[in-house]
């Protein structure tokens, strides 16, 4: 092996080169772009992706750094975007109802939890953007979160494109590839919806108790 074979080999961007150019650029800046904020659903973009790379059109490894390296650029803004707010983000969240609800209870968990529940919040609905402003206006360490953030981002992108990549590995058609890709989205998200529902109910059922007795003591005092 001469160094140039050598050099080739090591050099891990060598094959990516055919994936830098024309409409596969833009692809992956659409990507990048739509994974950024919370709350856009790109569900289609990121299967579709998966589907390309599977075909070769394509490459894996810019795929998932762009989805990836994107949602974790857009968690270190909302977790920046918490801090900077504080008090203001706590009680604009309370004047919401349902969702200022669920804001306080992260506020609280990412106190008592921290790393953990940095990590498992992405995956509840609003999770990514509640769960970042909670550990901001919480005073969550940057760091901290950022490592918690990264893991869940990592599998998030894992499942999010992988689903995609599987698809289209089993078929050639691109159509039942995007089909079966989305087809198995759809089923992991709904078996997480129903757990994420028991859980919910049952961290209800335990806090009520505790409400009242905090309740009782106050009107002691």
């Amino acid at each position: 092996m001469d160094i140039n074979s050598l050099v080739t080999w090591v050099d891990v961007t060598s094959g990516l080169a055919g994936n830098l150019s024309g409409w596969a650029c833009w692809a992956y800046a659409i990507l990048a772009l739509t994974t950024l904020p919370p709350l856009l659903p790109n569900s289609v973009l990121l299967v579709t992706s998966g589907v390309l790379a599977a075909q070769g059109e394509m490459s894996i490894v810019l795929v998932v750094l762009s989805v990836a390296g994107s949602a974790l650029l857009g968690d270190l803004l909302i977790h920046r975007c918490g801090r900077l707010l504080g008090n203001r983000a706590r009680l604009g969240a309370v004047t919401r109802g349902r969702r200022g609800e669920l804001f306080e209870w992260m506020s609280g968990q990412v106190r008592r939890r921290g790393f953990p529940f940095v990590v498992g919040v992405r995956f509840l609905p609003s999770g990514r953007l509640l769960g970042g402003l909670a550990a901001g206006a919480a005073g969550y360490p940057l760091g901290r979160f950022a490592a918690g953030a990264a893991l869940a981002e990592s599998i998030w992108t894992a499942y999010s494109v992988g689903v995609g990549y599987f698809g289209g590995a089993i078929s050639d058609d691109p159509v039942h590839s995007v089909a079966i890709g989305l087809g198995l989205s759809l089923v992991v998200g709904v078996v997480a919806s129903l757990a994420q529902r028991r859980t919910t109910r049952r961290t209800t059922r335990l806090a009520l108790p505790v409400r009242s007795a905090a309740g009782n003591v106050s009107k002691e005092v």
